[in-house]
Protein backbone atom coordinates (compact mmCIF):
# COMPACT_ATOMS: atom_id res chain seq x y z
CA UNK A 1 0.00 0.00 0.00
CA UNK A 2 1.71 3.23 -1.32
CA UNK A 3 1.03 6.40 0.89
CA UNK A 4 -0.45 7.91 -2.33
CA UNK A 5 -3.62 5.95 -1.41
CA UNK A 6 -3.94 6.76 1.88
CA UNK A 7 -5.52 10.39 2.79
CA UNK A 8 -3.13 12.48 4.89
CA UNK A 9 -3.73 12.02 9.22
CA UNK A 10 -6.10 15.14 10.42
CA UNK A 11 -3.59 17.25 11.95
CA UNK A 12 -4.19 19.24 14.72
CA UNK A 13 -3.85 22.66 13.08
CA UNK A 14 -6.27 21.29 10.54
CA UNK A 15 -8.95 20.80 13.05
CA UNK A 16 -11.57 23.38 13.26
CA UNK A 17 -11.39 25.84 16.28
CA UNK A 18 -14.60 27.02 16.70
CA UNK A 19 -17.44 26.14 19.53
CA UNK A 20 -20.76 26.68 19.49
CA UNK A 21 -22.38 28.62 22.12
CA UNK A 22 -24.15 25.60 23.97
CA UNK A 23 -20.55 24.29 23.57
CA UNK A 24 -18.52 27.51 24.90
CA UNK A 25 -21.01 27.88 27.43
CA UNK A 26 -20.92 23.89 29.01
CA UNK A 27 -17.04 24.99 28.84
CA UNK A 28 -17.72 27.56 30.88
CA UNK A 29 -19.48 26.06 33.24
CA UNK A 30 -17.67 23.21 33.91
CA UNK A 31 -14.34 25.46 34.49
CA UNK A 32 -16.99 27.42 37.12
CA UNK A 33 -18.33 24.25 39.01
CA UNK A 34 -15.05 22.17 39.17
CA UNK A 35 -13.51 25.64 41.68
CA UNK A 36 -13.07 24.76 45.18
CA UNK A 37 -14.60 27.82 46.18
CA UNK A 38 -18.00 26.60 44.62
CA UNK A 39 -17.71 23.77 46.17
CA UNK A 40 -17.80 25.72 49.29
CA UNK A 41 -20.48 27.56 48.44
CA UNK A 42 -22.21 24.82 47.83
CA UNK A 43 -21.47 23.44 51.74
CA UNK A 44 -22.73 27.00 52.81
CA UNK A 45 -25.84 26.72 51.23
CA UNK A 46 -26.46 23.36 53.07
CA UNK A 47 -25.52 24.86 56.42
CA UNK A 48 -28.09 27.90 55.41
CA UNK A 49 -30.74 25.35 54.64
CA UNK A 50 -30.32 23.27 57.96
CA UNK A 51 -31.77 26.00 60.21
CA UNK A 52 -34.69 26.72 57.91
CA UNK A 53 -36.70 24.36 59.01
CA UNK A 54 -37.90 26.50 61.44
CA UNK A 55 -39.18 29.20 58.67
CA UNK A 56 -40.62 25.94 56.93
CA UNK A 57 -42.25 24.52 60.14
CA UNK A 58 -42.92 21.23 57.73
CA UNK A 59 -40.58 18.55 57.39
CA UNK A 60 -42.03 17.34 54.88
CA UNK A 61 -41.65 20.88 52.56
CA UNK A 62 -37.77 21.24 53.90
CA UNK A 63 -36.98 18.41 52.66
CA UNK A 64 -38.63 18.97 49.44
CA UNK A 65 -36.78 22.18 49.21
CA UNK A 66 -33.40 20.44 49.04
CA UNK A 67 -34.02 17.58 47.06
CA UNK A 68 -35.88 19.34 44.60
CA UNK A 69 -33.38 21.79 44.09
CA UNK A 70 -30.12 19.32 44.25
CA UNK A 71 -32.27 17.15 41.71
CA UNK A 72 -32.55 19.98 39.09
CA UNK A 73 -28.52 21.42 39.59
CA UNK A 74 -27.47 17.64 39.41
CA UNK A 75 -29.17 17.22 36.21
CA UNK A 76 -28.04 20.19 34.54
CA UNK A 77 -24.66 19.74 35.82
CA UNK A 78 -24.60 16.25 34.35
CA UNK A 79 -25.68 17.22 31.20
CA UNK A 80 -23.15 20.43 30.92
CA UNK A 81 -20.55 18.23 32.24
CA UNK A 82 -21.20 15.32 29.63
CA UNK A 83 -20.89 17.43 26.70
CA UNK A 84 -17.24 18.84 28.12
CA UNK A 85 -15.92 15.19 28.36
CA UNK A 86 -17.59 13.81 24.53
CA UNK A 87 -15.73 16.77 23.23
CA UNK A 88 -12.87 16.17 25.23
CA UNK A 89 -13.13 12.17 24.24
CA UNK A 90 -13.26 13.08 20.71
CA UNK A 91 -10.36 15.61 20.79
CA UNK A 92 -8.14 12.77 22.43
CA UNK A 93 -9.28 10.07 19.86
CA UNK A 94 -8.38 12.06 17.42
CA UNK A 95 -5.09 12.60 18.25
CA UNK A 96 -4.39 8.93 18.64
CA UNK A 97 -5.92 8.50 15.13
CA UNK A 98 -3.28 10.85 13.91
CA UNK A 99 -0.65 9.62 15.63
CA UNK A 100 -1.22 6.31 14.87
CA UNK A 101 -1.67 7.08 11.13
CA UNK A 102 1.70 9.38 10.48
CA UNK A 103 3.61 5.74 12.83
CA UNK A 104 2.00 3.82 9.79
CA UNK A 105 3.23 6.11 7.23
CA UNK A 106 6.66 5.99 8.75
CA UNK A 107 6.49 2.22 8.64
CA UNK A 108 5.59 2.25 5.18
CA UNK A 109 8.34 4.45 4.06
CA UNK A 110 10.94 1.96 6.73
CA UNK A 111 9.41 -0.74 5.18
CA UNK A 112 9.67 0.52 1.09
CA UNK A 113 12.73 1.78 1.19
CA UNK A 114 14.47 -0.78 2.84
CA UNK A 115 12.53 -3.55 0.83
CA UNK A 116 12.11 -5.32 3.78
CA UNK A 117 8.13 -6.49 3.95
CA UNK A 118 8.60 -7.62 7.68
CA UNK A 119 6.40 -4.53 8.64
CA UNK A 120 3.40 -5.03 6.58
CA UNK A 121 0.89 -6.96 8.82
CA UNK A 122 2.16 -4.72 11.93
CA UNK A 123 1.04 -1.54 8.92
CA UNK A 124 -2.07 -3.05 7.97
CA UNK A 125 -3.16 -3.71 11.78
CA UNK A 126 -2.61 -0.09 12.86
CA UNK A 127 -4.12 1.30 10.04
CA UNK A 128 -7.32 -0.97 11.01
CA UNK A 129 -7.20 0.71 14.57
CA UNK A 130 -7.19 3.95 13.10
CA UNK A 131 -10.55 5.01 13.24
CA UNK A 132 -11.98 2.20 15.00
CA UNK A 133 -13.71 3.58 17.22
CA UNK A 134 -16.24 4.82 14.41
CA UNK A 135 -16.27 1.52 13.05
CA UNK A 136 -17.87 -0.44 16.47
CA UNK A 137 -21.10 -0.24 17.39
CA UNK A 138 -22.87 1.20 20.60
Amino acid sequence: MSETTRPAPTMPSDVRSGLSLFDRFATAAGGFVSRAWFFAFCVLLVVIWLPSYFLVGSIDTWQLIINTLTTIVTFLLVALLQNTQTRSDHATQQKLNAIAEGLSQVMTHLSETSGDRSLDDEIRELRAAVGLENKEGS
